[in-house]
């Protein structure tokens, strides 16, 4: 059953971990959201991240990637194939070490404040 103290979203985002319980996996694959908790049986359907975990880590792996080659270009001026040896893993290492973190603390953050999709109120007033 669900624990009753109060599941920090994003702790439990970062750790991949189900938003209500934190105790079970968010996602049955590397980015595959699970069909639902296995411990406090929370249905993940809820879950739509949509582009936002890819649109933060793009601008954080850019600034420091984008960041660090700048300053390394400055200070050292090394070839540019060594640029190219360097930095091209650091970007695929940096995107893909935040990809899952920020996929999983968007939902959890979905799921805390029981964000859905925006509806048009037709009702007369």
């Amino acid at each position: 059953m669900a624990d009753p103290r109060p599941v920090s979203p994003y702790l439990a985002g970062v750790r991949s971990r189900c938003p209500r319980c934190g105790e079970g996996r968010l996602f049955s694959g590397f980015l595959q959201l699970a069909p639902g908790c296995e411990r406090c049986r929370l249905d993940y359907s809820f879950a739509d991240a949509g582009d936002g975990p890819a649109v933060f880590v793009i601008l954080i792996a850019g600034f420091i990637v984008v960041g660090l080659a700048v300053m390394v270009e400055l200070l050292m001026r090394p070839p540019y194939w060594i640029h190219a040896v360097v930095w091209i893993p650091a970007v695929l290492a940096v995107t893909l070490g935040l990809l899952r973190p920020f996929k999983g603390m968007l939902i959890a953050l979905q799921y805390h404040h029981q964000a859905a999709e925006g509806r048009i109120d037709r009702s007369e007033r």
